[in-house]
């Protein structure tokens, strides 16, 4: 086993991590609980709703249908599951003992809770101008699995975080025309973690028996992170008093990931095979870059106020995730880069909602979604985001005391399809971590609560 096949391994985990860690209430890495507005009503008011100031983190042009200036800041509590039901594992195929069961016997389950929080604000500096800012998480999720399940050398632990800062200028084109630009700021941090069969390494070198395979393991941990810059762009038109059209774009933003890697093991079968490895130039702790791309998305949106009482909203979110169809590994000490297949489809979301005034303090919320996965099939799927295609069903209410101050909560319940995984043992890249196979079921919860203020 080479310090390339090694490091390879872990950087690529690093860079696949930041890019598909996305919360479960949206396919791919993306997180769209910017506002518990949006949340309540299913996106489907995100691009043409502009409610308040959050609504610039989905269309930045949102700002120009606030008079005056305005704070809103709100946080939302994702609770997702996934498990890997009739899971099988192995190792890759050893002469003269073929293929070894990696089955412990550990829970397949590996949702964790996460908090996402934001927050924006706008100042009117004339009749023409608007400037916000809007601080924001787009990426990010938990999720830890038991150190002794069935798939700990594809995956143990992930973490993503990512916040960005999109400062705002939005022009008042005329009384019914909305143009903006915003620059965005993206700051990403990664953790993740997974075993190594340090059994199966030793069995081949002849220093361990072949009955420790999958039973002298080893870890390691990754750390990287970086900052990235991009645009957005937005248009809201005030079709007639009644019906408002939004359109929004966000680019791309190239990141370059640098990653720093620890390996260690618990056990003295390991320890020892862990210190020859390190001593001979392989699993040493070190580094590498990763150069990935987050990929462009756009947004059509419609509101119409249907009754003084009724409004009916509908939104349509497309994303370029065949952006991400390869990812090219660099390593610090000047290796030959190597590169690996991910093959992602560009997506579409579809979301409808509506708004009920019950009076001029409270407006109930509603609305369904349907979300598409960019993974194309169950050999591109892995445990760290076990991404299918899902659907979403939310409510929520808007409670404002005073004509100036807003309270709002939300309620998103999604519904995934199960999705196979089918990661092969025999592929270059799994030569470490085996094959893994089964059907994931996932499902999620997230809860929002918000507060925006007029003055």
């Amino acid at each position: 086993m080479s310090n390339n096949v090694n490091r390879l391994t872990l950087a690529i985990a690093l860079a696949s991590t930041a890019l598909i860690a996305g919360q479960a209430a949206a396919s791919g890495f993306q997180v769209r609980e910017q506002s518990a507005k949006t949340l309540a009503n299913a996106l489907s008011n995100a691009t043409a709703g502009a409610e308040d100031v959050s609504f610039m983190a989905y269309n930045p042009a949102a700002i120009g249908n606030i008079d005056g200036n305005q704070v809103a800041g709100g946080v939302a509590y994702i609770d997702a599951t996934f498990e890997l039901q009739g899971a099988e594992a192995s190792s890759r195929s050893i002469p003269g003992l073929g293929n070894v069961d990696y089955d412990r016997g550990g829970s397949r389950q590996g949702g964790e809770t996460a908090t996402v929080p934001s927050f924006a604000a706008k100042m009117q500096l004339n009749e023409r101008f608007d400037l916000g800012l809007a601080i924001y998480a787009p990426y990010g999720l938990s999720t830890k699995y038991d150190e002794d399940w069935i798939g700990r050398y594809h995956a143990v632990e992930t973490e993503l975080k990512t916040i960005d800062f999109q400062p705002t200028l939005n022009y008042r084109a005329t009384e019914r025309l909305n143009l903006a630009v915003g620059l965005r700021a993206q700051y990403a941090d990664a953790t993740l973690s997974n075993n190594i069969d340090l059994g199966a390494l030793g069995a081949r070198q002849g220093s361990l028996q072949p009955s420790a395979i999958g039973n002298a393991d080893g870890f390691a941990e990754v750390t990287g992170d970086d900052w990235g810059y991009g645009y957005t762009l937005g248009a809201l038109f005030q079709v007639t008093d009644k019906t408002r059209l939004g359109a929004s774009y966000r680019s791309e933003i190239d990141l370059t990931l640098e990653g720093e890697v620890d390996y260690s093991s618990d056990n003295a079968a390991g320890q020892r095979v862990l210190a020859g490895a390190q001593a001979g130039g392989d699993l040493r702790d070190g580094g590498g870059t990763a150069e990935i791309t987050t990929p462009a998305n756009l947004n059509l949106g419609v509101y119409h106020q249907l009754t003084d009482r009724l409004a009916l909203m509908a939104n349509a979110e497309w994303t370029e995730w065949s952006s991400f169809d390869e990812l090219t590994v660099e390593f610090e000490d000047g290796s030959k880069p190597s590169s690996t297949t991910e093959n992602w489809n560009d997506t579409w979301a579809f979301s409808v909602g509506a708004d009920y005034a019950l009076n001029q303090q409270w407006l109930l919320r509603a609305g369904l979604g349907v979300d598409e996965s960019p993974v194309p099939s169950a050999e591109f799927r892995t445990p760290r985001v076990p991404d299918a295609d899902r659907q979403w069903a939310t409510f929520g209410a808007t409670w404002m005391p005073t004509p100036e101050l807003g309270i709002t909560a939300g309620y998103m319940h999604v519904f995934a399809d199960d999705g196979d995984i089918d990661q092969d043992g025999s592929k270059e890249e799994n030569a470490t971590k085996g094959s893994l196979n089964g059907t994931y079921e996932v499902e999620a919860d997230v809860f929002a609560l918000s507060l925006d203020y007029r003055f």
